[in-house]
């Protein structure tokens, strides 16, 4: 029975067995959409080469010293490396004395004996963030690398990696994970009841750590539910309130990631607090208990005007709020759009079981005039604009754009 942790992808975890049994590649790519398990993969392999037990086939066992420290996070001969700072970058590091958390302290770290004497491996998680000269500066060690040391790469866009570091790698490519697979994680995570589980299933698109994490942010689901209807009903707007309702959508999601990041951090087993009723059209609790912990400080003028809900306070709010902020905002907008602008055209075709969120079910039959027609150039656009955030346009102006194009229905026409 295997031993590993990575559920739903079962073509890869053989490949990783094959190599936990030896002789394992010198370096591996592993990418696929982010959430959908990578990282996974990669500590299930590392745990499988670090494992004490004499007996390859019974590798990971999951009960060694060296499983054990795997699981922790302190294996001494498990070298981790991942984005960081404001860019989300993955720094090359100096050439003398290189500073920990980046490329040139890693390959001197790999250079050194392993500290338990057995093999070494090193992850590089979103390793589509190392730049050119970053990557660069890792050929040398991914074409010959130290004895005994394995390097992982995950990413995102495999098409970021230079074609040089790809060639030099074993590449395993991880696809969407089916609905009953991703209720399975959930449910053996304790962090979802059988029907949350199944609708947070389609939320994710096949993705078991997006699924977790909304799991562990109730209020972050409520917050993308409001967004998706606030964008149907602009369906029936004109241009003008189309462009200032833009400016609370952009707040709420920005909300939203801040959600999202809080619940990234929380451990698996954590239970998620209740979330706060909200109105459709405003952004404050009805009733009940509010899940933010941590308030803003009086002087910190960019978190002002979100207390008292006043739009005007939210827009000035939001357009101080760092760059990369804003942008994971909007991007997080896009993709609510493309999901709703999606079970639009499937509820137009009769395949409403293939819905990503049934719970709109009703308001999306209710706009059936919004017609295939429409909505797939549409759909290129919203793909077009996510493309255009990546690459620092403006947030607010994309989503200007978008919201201005958005068909409008023919009913209200």
């Amino acid at each position: 029975m295997s031993r590993l942790l990575t559920r739903g992808h079962d073509a890869a975890a053989a490949a990783i067995q094959g190599m936990i049994a030896g002789p394992p590649p010198h370096a591996i790519v592993i990418t696929g959409p982010a959430g959908v398990g990578k990282t996974t993969l990669a500590l299930d392999l590392a745990a499988g080469l670090l494992c004490d037990a004499p007996d390859p086939a019974q590798r990971p066992c999951r009960e060694c010293r060296g499983c054990h420290l795997v699981e922790r996070g302190s294996h001494a001969d498990l070298h981790r490396l991942a984005p960081s700072g404001a860019g989300n970058q993955i720094r090359i590091g100096a050439r003398d004395e290189p500073e920990p958390g980046t490329v040139r302290r890693l390959i001197s770290d790999l250079a050194l004996l392993p500290v338990e004497g057995g093999a070494r491996v090193a992850l590089i998680e979103k390793a589509d963030r190392l730049n050119e000269d970053a990557q660069s500066a890792l050929l040398k060690t991914l074409e010959e690398p130290p004895a005994g040391v394995t390097i992982i790469l995950c990413a995102d866009q495999e098409d970021q990696l230079l074609p040089t570091v790809r060639s030099r790698c074993v590449k395993l490519r991880l696809g969407p994970v089916a609905i009953r697979d991703i209720e399975t994680i959930l449910a053996e995570a304790g962090v979802a009841d059988p029907p949350t589980a199944a609708r947070l299933a389609r939320l994710s698109g096949g993705r078991p750590g997006i699924a977790r994490v909304w799991a562990l942010a109730p209020e972050a689901v409520t917050a993308r539910a409001e967004i998706a209807r606030s964008l149907l009903d602009l369906a029936v707007e004109g241009a003008a309130r189309r462009l200032s309702v833009g400016r609370e959508l952009l707040g709420r999601a920005a909300e939203l990631v801040r959600a999202l990041d809080r619940a990234a951090e929380r451990p698996t087993n954590e239970v998620p607090a209740a979330p706060a009723k909200r109105s459709r059209k405003g952004s404050q609790p009805i009733a009940g208990p509010s899940t933010e912990t941590v308030a803003p400080k009086a002087e910190d003028t960019s978190a002002t005007g979100a207390a008292d809900g006043d739009p005007d306070d939210a827009a000035v709010r939001d357009t101080r709020a760092p760059a990369a902020e804003r942008r994971r905002a909007a991007a997080q907008i896009v993709e609510i759009w493309r999901d709703l602008t999606r079970d639009l055209v499937l509820v137009g075709l009769g395949e409403e079981r293939r819905l990503r969120d049934p719970a709109m079910l009703d308001e999306l039959r209710g706009s059936t005039d919004l017609t295939a027609t429409q909505l797939g150039p549409f759909l290129a656009r919203l793909d077009r604009t996510a493309e255009l955030i990546d690459a620092n346009v403006s947030p607010e102006l994309a989503l200007d754009v978008l919201l201005l194009a958005w068909p409008r229905r023919a009913a209200a026409a």
